[in-house]
């Protein structure tokens, strides 16, 4: 049995959750919210791998994947004419106070 993953923790949650091209006929990549945040704090906020990691609870490598994986999709989406889907994951929301919900729960899409 795999080792269940470690709970992830953003702070921004995005008021639009689906980005479409201006064709009618287009298919879908689905980033999670974590992916989003990864790329808010490394490209959006210039933070380093380290200190982004710390603040998302998770290690340097699997930030690493994380926004790799972020940035594949959205090249993918850009370069192919595909929409962005923000949705699901296994993240804990923060609240401005740094304090979180209390526990890690599997989120499915939409905004909690």
């Amino acid at each position: 049995m795999p080792r269940p993953r470690k709970c992830r923790r953003i702070e921004f949650m995005p008021d639009n959750q689906y980005f479409y091209p201006k064709s009618k006929d287009f298919e879908e990549v689905i980033i999670s919210f974590e992916e989003v945040e990864a790329l808010r704090l490394s490209d959006l906020e210039a933070m380093e791998q380290d200190s982004a990691s710390e603040k998302m609870n998770v290690s340097r490598g699997t930030f690493q994947r994380i926004i790799n994986s972020a940035r594949h999709k959205i090249a993918d989406a850009i370069i192919n004419g595909k929409a962005i889907r923000i949705e699901g994951g296994d993240y804990e929301l923060m609240s401005g106070n740094g304090n979180g919900m209390g526990h890690c729960r599997r989120f499915r899409g939409g905004r909690d």
